[in-house]
C-alpha cells in the first residue's frame, strides 16, 4: 500500500497499554490463568496472543498455553477469494479448557465465526472469549468481543490495519481509504 495513512490511531505505546489491560481483564475474568489457554488468529492475532502471554507470565508468574489458528479453509468466501495458507499449530488438549481467541482488527465476524468452527473442530472447550486489539464496528454475525484494546469508529470505504514491529518494522494501528477496486480487509503478513 503506497499510500498514506489517514490517522495514526494507536501507536506502539498505545498498543502496549491495551495489551496490558486486556491480560488484566483476562486474569480477573478468568480468577487467573488456570485451565486457561490463548489462540491467536493468524496472521496477526497470533503475534498479539503471544504479546498478551508474555504479559500474563509477567503478571502472574505463569507461561499459559499459547497456539496458532489458520482459518483459511473455514472461510465462507473460500470458493471466490483465495486465501494465504499458513499452518495452524494448537500442541495441547482444547477439551475442557478456557480458550480466549485474540485478533487483531474485528469488523464483520465472519473471520472469528470461522475460527469458532476452526476451534471445535479440534474439541470442546468449556468457554471460548474472544479479545481484540481493534473493534471497528460493522458487524454481519451476532459476534460481540469479551476484550478490547479500542473501539475505533470506521467507514466501509475504510480499511484500519494493524502494523506489527516483528513483520513490518513498526507498531501502529493506521486507517487508510480502500483504494478503488481494493478489499477491504487487515494487512498481508510482512506488510505490502
Amino acid at each position: 500500500m503506497g499510500t498514506k495513512p489517514k490517522a495514526v490511531i494507536m501507536d506502539e505505546t498505545a498498543i502496549n497499554r491495551a495489551l496490558t489491560r486486556i491480560a488484566h481483564e483476562i486474569l480477573e475474568r478468568n480468577e487467573g490463568c488456570d485451565n486457561l489457554a490463548l489462540v491467536g488468529i493468524v496472521t496477526r492475532g497470533d503475534l498479539l496472543a503471544k504479546q498478551l502471554v508474555d504479559k500474563i507470565e509477567e503478571i502472574e508468574g505463569v507461561r499459559v498455553p499459547l497456539g496458532s489458528l489458520d482459518i483459511s479453509f473455514y472461510r465462507d468466501d473460500f470458493a471466490t477469494f483465495a486465501p494465504e495458507v499458513h499452518a495452524s499449530r494448537i500442541d495441547f488438549d482444547v477439551d475442557g479448557k478456557r480458550i480466549v481467541l485474540v485478533d487483531d482488527i474485528l469488523y464483520t465476524g465472519r473471520t472469528i465465526r470461522a475460527a469458532l468452527d476452526a476451534i471445535m473442530d479440534l474439541g470442546r472447550p468449556s468457554r471460548v472469549e474472544l479479545a481484540v486489539l481493534v473493534d471497528r464496528g460493522h458487524r454481519e454475525l451476532p459476534i460481540c468481543p469479551d476484550f478490547v484494546g479500542k473501539n475505533v469508529p470506521s467507514s466501509h470505504e475504510e480499511n484500519v490495519r494493524l502494523y506489527l514491529r516483528e513483520v513490518d518494522g513498526r507498531s501502529t494501528v493506521e486507517i487508510f481509504d480502500v483504494e478503488p477496486g481494493a478489499r477491504v480487509g487487515s494487512a498481508p503478513l510482512g506488510g505490502e
